[in-house]
C-alpha cells in the first residue's frame, strides 16, 4: 500500500516546528508524553493521515504543569475539558494533551507509559500509546461526524496477533465489553480473509458473555448508555424521553457537558427516569 507522505510545505514546517518544540519542552521537564493520534496510527499500522494537531496523553495529575511549561515557553494554554481534555497553541497550530477519552472511561494511568512503544516522531525519540490502548480509547468515538471505528480495524489487522488481549479485556471490563465485541465483528465484516487476527478464544468468550446476557432480565432502571458513545446523539432520549444519562454513574468527575447540556424534562409526569427511582 502506498503511504501518503507527512505535509512539508512552508505552513506544514511551521505546524512541524510548533508540535516538535511542544513535544521536546515537555520531555525535557520529565514528563514522558505519549504520542497518539496520527503518528501512532502510522507507527502501529504504517498508515499515513495527514492532521492538524499533535495528541499527546498524560495522567490527568500532570497536565496543569505540563500547560504551565508550554505557557512560559509562549504557547497559548486552557484546560478545554475538566474530564478529558487540555490544549495549547502556538499561533494557528495547537496541541492536544488528553488525560482521558471524552466520555472519562479510558484514563490515562501508569500502565500507558509501562506498556508504551518507542517510535520517532517529528525527528525525535518519543513514546507512543499502545496500540491495546489506542483500541480502547478509540473504541467509545462513535459521534456523527467522526468514528473511529477504522483506526480500530487498522490496527487489528497489523497488530492483533501480537495484542496482549488478556490486558484489553481487563480494560474493557465488566461494564464496556459489548463495545469491544461489535468493533471485533464489523472488523471480521470489513476484513473477512483476516479473522485470525483476533484469536478465537476471544470471540468465544465475548460470544458466550452475549449468550448469558440474552438470559438475563433487562435492567430495571431507564438508563441510556449511548451518551458514552456520542455527546450529541442521545439528546432525544435524555432531554425529552426522560432517560438518565449513564455518564452520571458511570464518569468520575462528572459534572455535566457544557456543549451540548442534557437537560431532563421537567419534574413530575414527564420525568421518566426518576419515575422509574
Amino acid at each position: 500500500m502506498q503511504i501518503a507522505p507527512e505535509r512539508r510545505s512552508a505552513a506544514g514546517q511551521e505546524e512541524h516546528e510548533a508540535h516538535r518544540e511542544a513535544l521536546r519542552l515537555l520531555q525535557e521537564q520529565g514528563f514522558e508524553p505519549l504520542v497518539g493520534g496520527a503518528y501512532a496510527l502510522k507507527t502501529h499500522t504504517g498508515i499515513w493521515r495527514d492532521t492538524k494537531d499533535l495528541d499527546l496523553f498524560l495522567r490527568k495529575d500532570q497536565v496543569q504543569r505540563a500547560l504551565d511549561v508550554l505557557a512560559r515557553a509562549g504557547y497559548r494554554t486552557e484546560m478545554t475539558d475538566e474530564i478529558w481534555l487540555a490544549k495549547a497553541y502556538s499561533g494557528p497550530w495547537f496541541v492536544d494533551l488528553i488525560f482521558s477519552s471524552g466520555n472519562g472511561i479510558a484514563t490515562v494511568d501508569e500502565q500507558w507509559r509501562s506498556r508504551a512503544t518507542l517510535g520517532t516522531v517529528l525527528g525525535v525519540q518519543a513514546l507512543v500509546v499502545p496500540a491495546e490502548e489506542m483500541i480502547w480509547q478509540k473504541a467509545f468515538i462513535q459521534e456523527r461526524e467522526r468514528f473511529d471505528g477504522a483506526d480500530i480495524h487498522h490496527l487489528l489487522r497489523c497488530k492483533g496477533r501480537h495484542l496482549d488481549w488478556d490486558h484489553l479485556l481487563k480494560r474493557f471490563g465488566d461494564r464496556h465489553w459489548e463495545v469491544l465485541l461489535v468493533h471485533l465483528i464489523t472488523y471480521r465484516y470489513a476484513f473477512p480473509c483476516e479473522k485470525d487476527q483476533v484469536p478465537e478464544a476471544v470471540m468465544r468468550e465475548l460470544i458466550g458473555r452475549l449468550e448469558r446476557r440474552e438470559s438475563e432480565p433487562a435492567g430495571a432502571d431507564r438508563v441510556c448508555r449511548g451518551t458514552l458513545l456520542s455527546r450529541q446523539q442521545y439528546l432525544h432520549e435524555t432531554n425529552v424521553e426522560g432517560y438518565r444519562d449513564a455518564r452520571e454513574t458511570e464518569t468520575e468527575g462528572w459534572t455535566g457537558d457544557r456543549t451540548y447540556p442534557v437537560e431532563y424534562p421537567d419534574r413530575g409526569t414527564d420525568d421518566a427516569h426518576r419515575r422509574s427511582r
